[in-house]
């Protein structure tokens, strides 16, 4: 069993996200992972409460609200979030007796703000009263109100989504970031072969198909264990992916014995695929300004049977003393963004942006590319792409910069599958539209030198 009963622990977990800014996933892996010999009905129940909250907690604080008499103080965290996992299973859950859900949330108060479970009783025995009689904001009268409650996206978000696309395109697109994405893997194109992966998934009970898009992707349809549990995994068979960032790396088109530079690296992700796709030959620089991830970075590698990934950490805005103007035959700027279009692998991303930091990602995207451009050779080729489904991040990034530097031009990106180019053959990627993450990727070509 797992030591800590499963909703104290969601909670934990969600008051961690609260005040520390850490992110959903890192946190429920290191945690689940002490006990992978726990009942996975409560490994379940943990994961589903930490992540049905962060999607809903706009729906969820929005009923809070219509039964509190005053708001609850900022230092209530750990109230607030035992009040919304309970007001969850009220509203999004169906084996959990709503009796039982009161029952543990008044016992976790009890325990954890002593005094303050009666408030909680009353509030959850209110909402059962009343949940069907609530007054949710209409639909014709006002749209952004009801998008924004209903389908929990904070007010704001909803109402730029709307400037931007229909009221339709705007529903589906917040209806599909609160569903439960699918989980993608990437082949190790260097070590064995989808229809093989498939076969030793199949063989430890993991269920997995060839994914609609991506040409190294598999879907996983289902699983009796953890993934990196599995033989395949551990040998490095495949890696963790969604499917529209596998598109990025294919966008660079990188070439064996080419000079790759990965200028915001990460942990590797891309990195990793674009040695893969040069058959491991050849030589790619990952920077990052974070130099802790590269640790990551190397065990990835390792696990794929990568040699050719070396790492600077630097800030890329600056010039890299270790890598020349102009000495590099590709350049992937994946830059870091708002993450708007992985808001159902990331929903704690929506609660924390706000309007201005649009504007302040953008300054720093346009920076970075600004940089990337001296890196590229003549007739080299620099890809810009994000995870953000936002103009402000992307094509506006992309023209500022095809604005100042008259020696690049774009060209249309190179893909597995054209319908997700636009007409500028820009990549764009969208939850609802596509049931991937939403990426956007641009390819720009430097001139040769000519005379």
């Amino acid at each position: 069993m797992v030591p800590q009963q499963p909703r104290r622990l969601a909670v934990s977990i969600l008051n961690r996200i609260d005040t520390s800014g850490a992110f959903a996933e890192p946190l429920i892996d290191r945690c689940l992972s002490r006990w992978r010999d726990g009942d996975p009905r409560d490994r379940a129940l943990v994961t589903e409460l930490v992540y049905g909250t962060l999607r809903m907690r706009g729906f969820l604080d929005w009923v809070l609200a219509q039964f509190l008499r005053k708001n609850l103080a900022p230092a209530e965290a750990s109230l607030r979030n035992i009040l919304r996992t309970a007001l969850y299973q009220l509203f999004f859950t169906e084996r959990i007796p709503p009796r039982a859900a009161v029952h543990e949330a008044v016992a976790l108060a009890r325990a954890a703000c002593p005094g303050r479970e009666a408030l909680v009783n009353a509030i959850l025995r209110g909402v059962l009263r009343r949940r069907d009689r609530l007054p949710y904001p209409d639909r014709r009268e006002d749209f952004p109100g009801y998008v924004s409650v209903l389908h929990s996206h904070p007010p704001w978000l909803v109402e730029r989504w709307l400037r931007q696309w229909d009221q339709e395109e705007t529903l589906a697109l917040c209806r599909a970031n609160n569903t439960i994405p699918e989980t993608i893997l990437r082949v190790n194109r260097l070590q064995t072969s989808g229809e093989k992966v498939i076969e030793t998934l199949a063989g430890e009970g993991v269920v997995a198909e060839k994914t609609r898009y991506a040409p190294e992707g598999l879907v996983v349809r289902s699983a009796d264990r953890l993934l990196r549990d599995t033989i395949s995994y551990l040998r490095g068979d495949f890696q963790i992916q969604d499917e529209a960032s596998q598109f990025i790396a294919r966008l660079v088109h990188p070439v064996a014995g080419e000079t790759i530079l990965d200028l915001c690296a990460g942990i590797g992700g891309k990195a990793t695929h674009l040695a893969e796709l040069m058959d491991n030959r050849g030589r790619i620089i990952a920077v990052e300004l974070l130099a802790n991830k590269f640790k990551q970075l190397h065990v990835l590698a390792a696990r794929l049977g990568i040699g050719v990934i070396s790492t600077v950490a630097a800030d890329a805005t600056r010039p890299l003393m270790e890598v020349p103007p102009g000495s590099c035959d590709r350049v992937l700027l994946d830059v870091p963004c708002s993450g708007l279009g992985t808001l159902r692998r990331c929903p704690e991303i929506k609660w924390r942006l706000a309007p201005g930091w649009l504007a302040r990602h953008a300054a720093l995207q346009k920076r970075l590319l600004a940089r990337a451009g001296d890196y590229v050779k003549p007739g080299g080729r620099l890809v810009y792409s994000t995870c953000s489904i936002m103009a402000e991040e992307n094509e506006d990034v992309v023209r500022h910069f095809l604005e100042q530097r008259r020696d690049f031009h774009p060209i249309p990106a190179e893909t597995p599958a054209p319908e997700l180019l636009d007409g500028d053959g820009y990549l764009r990627t969208f939850p609802h539209r596509h049931g991937t993450d939403g990426f956007f990727g641009a390819v720009l070509e430097k001139e040769t030198r000519t005379g």
